[in-house]
């Protein structure tokens, strides 16, 4: 026993090493440049005739920049935009329209980084966005054009918005915090009628664009078109003297082809850097793999400006590619060209060369060649450096892929030896089996990546429809209908329809879409919603009223009577909680998605709008706290009372709270499935089922909820809505574990029920003295019920006393992990030059690493142990 321990210990404690392994060698970290730019020497005084030091003149002295989130290119571009006033710019040519290309993934806070640095975020940036002590993530330390302006002399900055600008640069903007009261278009033409009427406003530069775009769902995060794809406008009076030649036309209608939302030409996001430094008279950020945008450069008819502008644009890129490549050689000494330019050629060596090709034509008399062929020599360098440079996050390091790899395996043999042999075979393990293998061998296919809730939702009704079958076996029912495996299928079929997830059929009709939440019908989701709250409400009132009778010195506190005359009591104590928690979710929906709460009464919205969400919410949080410790001091007391033997109630008491807390951290439309799983659990506890069984169900319930909630392996499904209820600042541990909790709490509710039924606690205690039942032929039938429900909860008396059930179920769940884990380590591996590599099979890391470090531990080791163990109170 003491050896299985060991051994289920080690698998356990590899599982992360060998996530983290595999993740530095998957996601390589960049080269980071520290510092801010400051202008250099150019070099080739001589043959350019200009001075050192020197700059060309800026056209712009100030900056209106206006992100709208998720603006795609054809809201504003085309024949259906609602943006009549910006089209109207182009037409008149003081506007020049692009369509910025946004690299996966399509987050705010990664795009928002590419836009302000010119560099190319990869998806670790979607995890270091939370470690705020890590410098190549957080914006405030490194250098931006936000950080250039603000230093140049009387430089300043105004923030107006969303207040991510605020996290992402604290310090850097004067708080002028405003709600958004106009549309888009509205602003825009007030913005720059003031840029036109103003003299002191005359060299401003106003530009409107988007952080990404969005999918046909509505949703962002991935590589689809309409993702990647959001608008970019410059505007100013002075854009009409460089868009003679640029098209006008507007509204438009995209590329033809796949290029649906191409409008105009496309650039890079990344280009927005360099475009406004050159344009604005500030040094190119130091990390920047931007390119300037070549439309703008008629703004210096001189053409060695143009070649002074770009050539520091290229000098800054080619620092970078140095860093990557410090064996190559990129001097500024013109020399014949050698072995080493020659094909076949890596990415380094081709960079070098054309790098040597910018040296050898800047180096030429300018009276030998004509400015715009230095200017095509410089971009055909940038543009090379940006291509390349921007896919350096594919230099995988293999043998750090390997390595990880081999150690998920390694926790996985180390796990079956803790488990006991294999035989006898029961249909619980083949099912258990079957799932393993089958998921393991679905991670190889992006498709199947992307509709994973399918696998698992079919999965589930074959297993519940197995259980039918087995049970039916043992006792055929005549109203067969309302078995409990039966009754579980049905309540599963209305889960699997609340929310439509995954890629394929986003945004097609479900439950919480159809619009029987909506509008005036939203008065039955906060029925529902009221009905969850007040059920889990009664179960906590039960747990408080047992605990007065154990602090009533006069009173029997196991005599159930006792316990329900002071049941009333129990309510009073807890309504308070329950309608507190009520009232704040109707507050906090009232503000996020109004339309959820139009049938509700206009004079209690308006009440609950003036209430502070943060403070309601901790009011929840620590009455529900609070809870928790009456009703663990009055159990420890009367489990010191009973002298040792346990009862379990504490278990269900925290797992009841537990539910309550979760509801909290879950999206209004999704609190009625907490009815639906209460259901589940209630049906399953009426199941005689064999630890493996109650694993297996486990298992397979954990995966559904958390795609019935709306998750997906789509790093736009994640919610961040809850992740700051009860903060007041960005806390990065306090955020980051509210946003774990709200987006895997359906998995956790499973976690902290299969603890409950591997105690048989789940069920209601008969406490049957079998010596008593007569024994009469015309009872035969109802002792041999009672017979088996005696058999059950000695069963369970002796699980919760030995631990073993629980220790196989750790072991069960360890071996999945590492199994599930690995399959993807080695999907991504063989995979690493798939189309989809980064779109697909990247995010699906990501979640593995949450699946595999936050919940197995958090949740499986971390909750489901206490519940576990609090079950033996």
């Amino acid at each position: 026993m003491a050896l299985r321990r060991l051994l289920l210990a080690a698998a356990n404690l590899l599982i992360p090493v060998a996530i983290l392994i595999f993740a530095t060698g998957f996601f390589p970290y960049k080269p980071f440049m520290p510092g801010l730019a400051e202008y250099e020497k150019l070099g080739w005084e001589n043959v350019m005739e200009w001075k050192e030091g020197s700059v060309p003149k800026a056209p712009f002295d100030k900056l209106v920049f206006m992100v709208v989130d998720a603006l795609r290119s054809d809201f504003v571009f085309g024949e259906d935009s609602g943006m009549p006033f910006v089209q109207s710019l182009i037409r008149e040519g003081t506007a020049l329209p692009f369509t910025a290309h946004a690299a996966s993934p399509t987050i705010t806070m990664p795009k928002v980084k590419a836009i302000t640095t010119g560099s190319i975020p990869s998806f670790l940036d979607v995890i270091l966005n939370f470690a705020e002590s890590d410098t190549s993530s957080t914006l405030s330390t490194q250098d931006t054009w936000l950080a250039q302006l603000k230093a140049k002399e009387g430089g300043k900055l105004v923030m107006y918005g969303d207040d991510t600008w605020l996290k992402l640069f604290p310090g850097f903007f004067d708080p002028n915090m405003i709600p958004k009261q106009k549309e888009m278009d509205d602003i825009v033409k007030d913005i720059y009628s003031a840029i036109e009427n103003e003299d002191h406003l005359s060299k401003t530069l106003f530009v409107l664009c988007g952080d990404h775009g969005m999918n046909e769902g509505g949703n962002h995060g991935g590589s689809a078109a309409g993702e990647t794809s959001p608008a970019l406008v410059f505007m100013s009076p002075k854009l009409k003297d460089v868009t003679q030649h640029a098209n006008k036309v507007s509204p438009t209608r995209p590329r033809e082809g796949d290029r649906e939302f191409e409008y105009y030409r496309m650039v890079e996001q990344s280009d927005i850097a360099p475009t406004l430094a050159g344009l604005l008279g500030f040094p190119v950020p130091r990390n920047n793999l931007g390119i300037f945008i070549k439309e703008l450069l008629n703004f210096w008819p001189n053409r060695t400006d143009r070649i002074r502008l770009l050539l520091r644009n290229a000098r800054q890129m080619k620092r970078i590619v140095e860093a990557t490549y410090p064996s190559l050689d990129f001097g500024d000494e013109s020399r014949a060209v050698g072995k080493e330019c020659k094909p076949p050629l890596s990415d380094g060596q081709d960079l070098a060369c054309k790098w040597r090709g910018v040296v050898d034509i800047l180096s030429l008399s300018s009276r030998r060649l004509t400015a715009d062929l230095r200017i095509d020599q410089l971009y055909w360098f940038m543009d090379a450096a940006q291509e390349k440079m921007s896919s350096t996050a594919s230099n995988y390091d293999v043998p750090r892929l390997i390595i990880g790899t081999a150690l998920a395996f390694v926790s996985v043999l180390l796990t079956l030896f803790t488990l006991p042999a294999l035989r006898p075979i029961t249909p619980s393990g083949i099912a258990y089996a079957l799932t393993l293998i089958l998921y393991g061998v679905l991670m190889f296919a992006s498709s199947y990546v992307e509709e994973e809730h399918n696998f698992w939702y079919w999965a589930a009704s074959g297993w519940f429809f197995y259980l039918f079958i087995a049970e039916s076996r043992k006792e055929w029912q005549s109203k067969f209908v309302f078995h409990p495996a039966i009754m579980l299928l049905v309540t599963h079929r209305i889960i699997r329809r609340w929310n439509q997830t995954g890629q394929k059929y986003a945004g097609a009709d479900d439950i919480v879409h159809s619009g029987i939440f909506h509008g005036s019908s939203s008065f039955i989701l906060w029925a529902l919603v009221g009905a969850t709250y007040m059920d889990i409400t009664i179960r906590v009132s039960r747990h408080i009223a047992r605990s007065v009778v154990v602090f009533d010195k006069g009173s029997n506190n196991e005599d159930p009577q006792a316990v329900d005359a002071n049941r009333f009591l129990g309510v009073v104590a807890v309504l308070p909680l329950g309608a507190t928690a009520f009232i704040f979710k109707l507050a906090f929906t009232a503000r996020e998605a109004p339309e959820l709460t139009h049938g509700i009464n206009q004079g209690l919205i308006q009440w609950v709008a003036d209430l502070s969400l943060v403070d309601v919410a901790r009011m929840v949080f620590a009455g529900t706290a609070l809870s928790a410790v009456w009703i663990s001091i009055s159990e420890w007391k009367r489990k010191r009372d009973r002298r040792g033997e346990g009862s379990g109630d504490l278990a269900i008491a925290l797992f009841d709270l537990l539910s309550l807390f979760l509801i909290t951290q879950t999206k209004a439309q999704n609190i009625p499935l907490y009815l639906l799983f209460r259901f589940q659990f209630f049906f399953l506890s009426l199941l005689d089922l064999t630890p493996t069984a109650i694993t297996t169900t486990t298992l397979l319930l954990t995966q559904t909820s958390f795609f019935a909630l709306g998750n997906s392996n789509a790093i736009s499904s994640i919610d961040l809505s809850n992740a700051y209820n009860g903060v007041s600042g960005y806390n990065v541990l306090a955020v980051g574990l509210l946003l774990f909790l709200s987006n895997w709490a359906g998995p956790l509710y499973f976690t902290a029920a299969s603890s409950l039924l591997l105690s048989s606690l789940g069920r209601p205690r008969r406490n049957i003295a079998m010596a008593e039942v007569d024994s009469r032929d015309w009872v035969q039938k109802e002792r041999e019920h009672l017979e088996r429900m005696a058999r059950s909860e000695e069963e369970g008396k002796k699980r919760r006393e030995s631990g073993e059930a629980w220790g196989r179920h750790v072991a069960l769940v360890t071996l999945w992990v590492g199994v599930a884990t690995g399959s993807v380590m080695v999907a991504c591996t063989v995979l690493r030059t798939h189309l989809f590599i980064w779109t697909v099979f990247s995010p699906k890391y990501l979640y593995a690493m949450a699946w595999g470090i936050a919940f197995h531990f958090g949740g499986t080791l971390g909750l489901g142990s206490l519940v576990w163990m609090t079950g033996r109170w």
